[in-house]
């Protein structure tokens, strides 16, 4: 495991005293006086200068992120012993559920008010970076204030645009299916790595004809899993400025799983979301309520599945690869999350201080224990590895024995108008499960509004 891993004055006062003459008593006097008076000066003095130094420190910096409740404890503790570190330097804290993040984030970015520390994905750097919203971070590694000499250049690279750095990513992941291993064992279904679509399906339906429980597909958060889907088929969902598609055949096979599953009855109907948090992994059918038998994260989020299923229904979660005909095209490994400092840092230099922290603090990782995904520093990595639980443990199994033999280099990152185009596919999503249009004109106006979007930019 452990070599698996190997690859952050005091004031001076001078006061001039003149004898006026009187008798040698009051002269005395006058001398202690002024004396006192200037001992009472200089130490008024002193300590003022000492309040003006104590709050040219204060360093108030914000950092925000999208998450889980598991992700939020851990960031939290993890900046709060960074301030222990560093005294004067505090932190405003700003998690959000993914859906809601992004919507905040562009808010932000229009209105100059981003925060320090911008947790980023690997969808929508190029998007901040040309918008201007991200600081190049190559003289920061330069000079040293994010020591980079024990992570390798090709993981450096997820994070540059151009010929400049952005981000560093602070962790390693992949895509990860999470089940109800206990109904799957209790139903004595067996469920395999690298299934095919057609297996896939057989298993939603098999399920749902012997125990009543149904199948979500990362609704309402099919953007990654169209991606999926187009390299599956051998196509790149962006490229060149449009969709990387000839027609809206490709991606009619992505709505036409969803009415499938919906007339067929084996997959959740969309009432079922109207009041959960969409795109929280803890409001998931599979760990919120038991109405489904699987949900579609990132291997990563198994900490936090793993969490509220115990504390929730209690069950085994299991973990899997995506469904894929061809999963050595469509699995990747990616960069869990990055993280980038902000153009409306007033604090740029101590932000990037906190970058090397979380990149190359053993003690910050050792309150993290990999939860955003394997750490980047070969050193922390490896370190890191023997303090590990199972479930962790897990995960680094599942992304070194199932997913690193079989996957592809992961796509380019997204150009701008990525977000609106992801935004029509939810719709499309939402109304092909209600019924209100066919796979087929959802594919086909998802082509020609995508391209029309991309082509604006």
């Amino acid at each position: 495991m452990k070599k698996m891993f190997m690859m952050a004055a005091a004031g001076v006062l001078a006061v001039s005293l003149t004898a006026c003459g009187g008798n040698q008593k009051s002269a005395t006097e006058s001398v202690n006086a002024g004396a006192e008076k200037t001992e009472a000066q200089k130490t008024e003095a002193s300590q003022e200068k000492k309040e003006t130094e104590g709050k040219a420190e204060e360093k108030h910096m914000t950092m925000t992120w999208w998450g889980n409740q598991v992700r939020n404890e851990r960031t939290e503790a993890a900046l709060d012993l960074y301030s222990e570190e560093n005294p004067g330097v505090t932190f405003d804290s700003q998690p959000a559920e993914w859906n809601d993040y992004w919507v905040k984030l562009n808010t932000a970015a229009g209105s100059g008010e981003l925060p320090d520390l911008v947790q980023m994905d690997y969808k929508y750097l190029a998007q901040f970076v040309d918008s201007n919203s991200l600081v190049d971070l190559t003289p920061y590694m330069d000079d040293g204030t994010i020591d980079t000499s024990n992570i390798n250049p090709s993981t450096l690279d997820q994070g540059k645009i151009g010929d400049k750095i952005y981000a560093v990513s602070l962790g390693l992941n992949a895509p990860a299916m999470f089940y109800n291993k206990t109904l799957t064992d209790q139903l004595g279904i067996e469920i395999k790595d690298n299934m095919s679509m057609d297996e896939f399906i057989s298993i939603c339906k098999e399920i749902y004809e012997k125990s009543g429980v149904q199948t979500t597909i990362a609704y309402n958060d099919g953007e990654n899993f169209i991606e999926y889907m187009m390299r599956d088929q051998g196509y790149v969902l962006f490229e060149n400025g449009k969709l990387g598609v000839p027609g809206p055949e490709p991606l009619e096979k992505f709505f036409a799983l969803y009415e499938q599953g919906v007339k067929e009855g084996w997959h959740v109907s969309p009432d079922i979301y109207a009041e959960r948090t969409l795109g929280s992994v803890e409001q998931q059918p599979m760990v919120y309520g038991g109405e489904a038998w699987c949900q579609f994260n990132y291997s990563n989020q198994l900490t936090a599945v793993e969490k509220t299923a115990k504390e929730g229904i209690g069950f085994e979660v299991g973990i899997t690869t995506w469904p894929a005909d061809h999963p050595e095209k469509a699995n990747y490994l990616k960069p869990s999350q990055f993280i980038s400092l902000s153009v409306d840092s007033k604090n740029p230099e101590e932000a990037a201080k906190v970058i090397n922290y979380f990149t190359n603090s053993q003690e910050c990782n050792d309150i993290l224990l990999a939860e955003r995904g394997v750490p980047i520093s070969s050193v922390v990595a490896a370190d890191t590895a023997e303090k590990l639980d199972d479930v962790n443990k897990r995960i680094v199994n599942y992304i070194n024995d199932v997913v690193t033999p079989a996957c592809s280099k992961i796509n380019p990152p997204s150009p701008d108008g990525t977000s609106e185009v992801l935004k029509v596919i939810d719709q499309l999503e939402e109304k092909v499960c209600y019924g209100e249009m066919t796979a087929a004109e959802a594919a086909k106006q998802l082509f020609e509004e995508g391209n029309k979007i991309l082509g604006s930019k």
